[in-house]
């Protein structure tokens, strides 16, 4: 009996949202075919973030760099829509991290983003494959947290999925 009812108790703590929070870092990761140098384009030029993610945007490719992007066409890099990132290092041709410092005015996640940070890594499998994997680091228990958890778990996939289509055999 007294087994039966930790079992029941454990069950019904698994199941609670509290038990499924997760600190750890959200990891993504696809193949694209392309060559590394192809991608680290694509995330690094104004050019290239315009060919697949964003209507908008302008690099500054250095350290304390920024990344400034709008997903709205027309929209300014420096208006209520725009994001902006600061590039915190570089391996070029390899990695790119950065933090995200200003956020679009309606994004309800703006003070929690600010303690996260992404990492970008190239991996050449071949000369014409590359694997992409994107790492968003620095989540924690809080309720915000994890709701923006959840918000990239599904967004930083359709982003990736949108680079490997840019870049699919026509």
């Amino acid at each position: 009996m007294i087994i039966s009812a930790a079992f029941l108790i454990a069950s019904l703590l698994v199941q609670t949202p509290a038990a499924r929070e997760s600190t750890d870092p959200i990891v993504v990761e696809v193949l694209v075919n392309a060559s590394a140098q192809r991608i680290w384009d694509a995330f690094t030029t104004s050019e290239g973030i315009q060919s697949w993610m964003v209507a908008n945007g302008d690099v500054d490719l250095r350290i304390g760099g920024l990344i400034r992007t709008s997903y709205r066409k027309g929209a300014g890099l420096d208006g209520e829509t725009a994001i902006h990132q600061s590039i915190l290092s570089i391996d070029p041709g390899r990695m790119l991290s950065y933090r995200t410092i200003k956020s679009p005015k309606d994004f309800p996640y703006a003070d929690t983003i600010a303690k996260t940070w992404t990492v970008i890594y190239l991996d050449a499998v071949d000369s014409g494959r590359t694997r992409v994997t994107v790492t968003m680091l620095g989540y924690t228990s809080d309720s915000d947290s994890q709701k923006m958890r959840a918000f990239f778990e599904v967004g930083n996939k359709t982003t990736l999925d949108a680079l490997a289509k840019r870049f699919a055999a026509r």
